[in-house]
């Protein structure tokens, strides 16, 4: 008894603190440590073998084994992504990609007609910029002119932005890749075998639950839709933009993953012949345009020199995401010392329908933090190394809990008022964020109500 209380009161303070805006990485990595103490204070041995030799150290040993395992091919998969999009923004591929999408969203005249086509098309934009926040900033400057001048109101343009980074299907997800290395299986066969399956339907759910309630909140709140003149153009910057095939770059790895994957497919054991991983993929993504820039503008010390932006970005991939992982990872290593993860498992071992309560349990502690803090992840990064565990042991699809709490943690982001994507449109609307959850609450919670349902047909 006394570990679920101390587990709780754990719970409850570091769910308190994230929403309090305090660091997500530090309050987990401290509270692992805390609770690895508190494990050995109970007299319940962190190591079973491999100690240090004394309990007072082997919580430290069980840091250097977290740092170990999280730095491996899943940190440095993260990291060199973080480091190609980085470099890919560096040289306007990005820009270039938005820019050819805007061309046909300028020549569509129903406004309503634009909204679920610029959701899925700025879901399909999640795919080279991970960030929810970087993507919106991204879109704000380039595409809502675009909106606006179709005579978009701004609160629907914002909310179709806000919305624009969840739960895309990509193999380059820095959580598709920690939730296929757990499954044991690659980033590529995860989407297309599990992910795929719920985050389609839901957000071709969520695209027609845009049009419908920007419509009613338009319609509410007396918007006219007229045409709108924007002083400045929205490519019109200080630099040009890269020529329009630069646009091929950010998707670049995505093509070669299914190439690879797909493309050397041997006829008698339907496997690839081709054994490549994502690090390798990416990094041929990232050297042919470094090759390409060195080429057309002809300065080989600039070009070495913007190459660098490439490691700035691993670094930059380090710090907001594989830390992250680290600090969830030893926070969860302090969850199961003390032996909740135990008593979890055996008192649902014989309740009919145990896979539906751990689904809602876990999805559900996903989106309160997540509403209350900005983001689900750091809830769904700290639980997803013992998801697998608990399932095994109670004969559980693991995806079943996995992947709705995983989409449930992206989704839950847009309807957060302190969430940074919010507050990036709300700030350039000039409006509160409220009005921008108002405008993305109906859409986010269709998309969570039909990933629960279909997690549950295909994994139950």
């Amino acid at each position: 008894m006394i570990e679920i209380i101390i587990s709780v009161t754990f719970l409850i303070i570091v769910g308190y603190l994230i929403a309090k805006n305090y660091d997500a990485k530090i309050i987990l990595f401290l509270s692992g440590l805390t609770l690895l103490y508190a494990s050995v204070m109970m007299g319940k041995p962190i190591f079973q073998e491999g100690s240090t030799g004394s309990i007072w150290l082997d919580p430290f040993k069980m840091a250097t084994n977290v740092f170990t395992m999280q730095m491996g091919i899943v940190g440095l998969t993260i990291m060199v992504l973080f480091g190609f999009a980085n470099y890919m923004n560096h040289i306007g591929a990005n820009d270039a990609m938005v820019h050819a999408l805007s061309k046909p969203i300028k020549k569509i005249k129903s406004v309503y007609i634009l909204v679920p086509i610029v959701f899925l098309l700025g879901n399909a934009l999640q795919m080279v910029l991970p960030s929810a926040a970087g993507l919106a900033i991204l879109l704000m400057a380039t595409l809502y002119p675009v909106l606006r001048s179709a005579g978009m109101s701004p609160l629907t343009a914002g909310a179709v932005i806000a919305t624009t980074a969840t739960i895309t299907p990509t193999p380059l997800g820095s959580d598709n890749v920690v939730v296929a290395q757990r499954l044991g299986i690659s980033s590529l066969e995860y989407v297309m075998q599990f992910h795929a399956k719920v985050s389609i339907p839901a957000l071709l759910a969520m695209a027609i639950a845009h049009l419908l309630w920007q419509r009613y909140m338009d319609k509410r709140q007396g918007t006219i839709h007229v045409p709108f003149e924007i002083p400045h153009s929205a490519d019109e910057k200080n630099q040009p933009l890269p020529p329009s095939w630069y646009s091929i770059f950010p998707i670049m790895p995505i093509i070669l993953l299914l190439i690879f994957n797909l493309g050397f497919i041997d006829s008698q054991t339907q496997k690839s012949t081709i054994n490549i991983g994502l690090v390798e993929i990416t990094l041929i993504s990232i050297i042919i345009p470094m090759f390409i820039e060195l080429i057309r503008k002809g300065d080989i010390k600039q070009s070495i020199k913007d190459f660098n932006l490439f490691f700035e970005g691993m670094g930059q991939g380090f710090y907001q995401v594989v830390s992250l992982i680290i600090a969830a990872g030893l926070f969860v290593e302090g969850l199961k010392s003390i032996g909740v993860i135990d008593l979890l498992t055996n008192s649902l071992n014989n309740v009919q329908g145990a896979g539906s309560i751990l689904m809602l349990f876990f999805s559900g502690m996903a989106a309160l933090i997540g509403f209350i803090s900005g983001s689900g992840i750091a809830v769904f990064h700290s639980f997803i190394k013992i998801i697998p565990e608990i399932t095994e042991q109670m004969n559980v699809n693991t995806v079943l809990v996995a992947l709705p709490m995983q989409l449930t943690a992206n989704l839950i982001r847009s309807v957060s008022p302190v969430a940074a994507v919010i507050i990036v449109v709300a700030s350039t609307l000039k409006v509160s964020p409220i009005e921008i959850v108002k405008r993305t609450s109906i859409p986010v919670f269709t998309g969570i109500f039909v990933c629960l349902i279909l997690s549950y047909y295909f994994f139950g």
